[in-house]
């Protein structure tokens, strides 16, 4: 029998929790949907929309640097939730990646081996998590900077490219007007783009494990700026030049589609293992950070505390049986319209993700109107947010607005009528189970 604690172990170090916060990101969103967001927003739309997202997510970075260095805790059962439905869409991802090399194999066999997997990983310790997390974001990095390298040079006509006689350059940028669906495309898209930087708070979450949280976290959050404009931005820069927007889509990733026009061999087969390691790694995350929540709601009694509880490794083994369950929707999304079912979990959790950036932003307000109602000096805080309170503000307003304008997207619709009676739900489940005050 494990001797039972209520602690989690500080056993992560500077570089898990830098690769953490950018394994995080990189994700089926950058992967897949970015084509969406190509063909909707045109070139240059698209340009713009993800620039915005990267400024919007750095300034919930930095609402959530302060939080997490004065409080370096984690608990919400929104982001709990919205962790927990995901792990269902990317179990049954990496269900249908599979199927595309075995064919006749079933999908939730694979999604179950999967689900075995990502468990077992997160049960024996956070350092065999955070050294697989490490890994997998590291492959996920290298595929990118090689997309980049080599797009790159096609763009510039050194190496050649299907379809192009003479150097692409920036044509398909400029060549059917800056805005060739409307300026609207932009705003309409934001929930795609959103969705594909969520995860970036994974580092507020890796706070409780943290060896030096007052120095590590506020190091990764000024790293995350940079490291998105260049993998996000520079990859759909590449991807601008050489899809004409048109034939940009969903039906298959804008990577694969421009290594096969490259020639390279076993394109296809190279980015699908790689789009695999990304979906394996956003399981792994999400599961770590849903588990990571229901040990921290049991630990302050919003909870029973049974979920606070901890194995002698420090891992806490209750909350993380109890957060694979939204895994298991894999298993039924693979019987029921598997497709249909990872659409509807996808939209949940992205307009989720938005909703508690929102949040996040809403509670640095309220903490730093706390802070110093109590008698406390801004010196006192390790990490402060800058431009209080304009950039707290425009994260909250800015989030809030990429939610409201996604009524007009026709495909994205149906995210708001999911996920609105889901909030509900997070709500009355709080109440229900908040201690009563005595």
């Amino acid at each position: 029998m494990s001797q039972q604690n209520e602690h989690l172990a500080r056993k992560m170090e500077a570089r898990h929790i830098r690769m953490i916060s950018l394994g995080g990101v990189i994700g089926t969103g950058l992967f897949l949907s970015s084509g969406y967001t190509i063909h909707e927003a045109g070139p240059l739309g698209t340009i713009l929309a993800y620039l915005v997202g990267a400024i919007l997510v750095y300034a919930v970075m930095l609402c959530l640097g302060e939080l997490s260095v004065a409080m370096p805790y984690t608990g919400a059962v929104l982001y709990w939730l919205t962790w927990t439905i995901a792990l269902g869409s990317e179990f049954t991802a990496a269900g249908l990646i599979m199927q595309t090399w075995f064919p006749h194999s079933p999908v939730w066999l694979w999604s179950l081996l999967f689900i075995i997997l990502i468990f077992l990983v997160n049960a024996f310790s956070v350092r065999l998590f955070a050294e697989s997390e490490f890994w997998f974001a590291a492959i996920k990095v290298f595929a990118i900077v090689g997309f980049i390298l080599l797009g790159g040079l096609a763009v510039l006509g050194i190496l050649p490219i299907k379809g192009y006689s003479h150097a692409p350059l920036f044509t398909n940028i400029f060549k059917d007007g800056l805005f060739p669906n409307g300026i609207g495309g932009v705003f309409t898209t934001m929930l795609t783009v959103n969705f594909a930087f969520s995860g970036t708070e994974l580092i507020g979450i890796t706070a409780g494990e943290a060896k030096n949280p007052d120095k590590t976290i506020p190091k990764a959050i000024h790293t995350t700026l940079w490291r998105l404009v260049i993998f996000f931005i520079g990859s759909i820069v590449i991807m601008s030049c050489l899809i004409p927007y048109q034939q940009a889509g969903v039906t298959q990733s804008p990577f694969v589609h421009i290594f096969k026009l490259m020639g390279i061999p076993f394109a296809a087969d190279l980015m699908n293992f790689v789009v695999l390691t990304a979906i394996v790694s956003a399981a792994n995350s999400g599961l770590y950070a849903s588990t990571r929540m229901l040990w921290s709601l049991g630990n302050e009694g919003t909870l029973p505390k049974y979920f606070a509880k901890t194995t002698r490794a420090g891992s806490p083994l209750a909350a993380l049986c109890f957060s694979m369950l939204g895994g298991i929707l894999a298993l039924l999304s693979s019987v029921f319209a598997a497709d249909s079912v990872y659409l509807i979990l996808v939209s949940i959790s992205g307009l989720a993700v938005v909703l508690v950036w929102m949040a996040i932003a809403l509670a640095e307000i309220n903490f730093r109107k706390q802070f110093l109602a109590k008698g406390h000096s801004l010196a006192e805080l390790k990490f402060k947010t800058p431009y209080f309170p304009i950039l707290p503000y425009f994260a909250f307003g800015a989030s809030l607005l990429s939610c409201l304008l996604i009524y007009f997207d026709k495909n994205q619709r149906l995210a708001l009528y999911c996920t609105v009676p889901f909030v509900l739900l997070c709500y009355l489940g709080y109440y229900l189970c908040k201690p009563k005050s005595h």
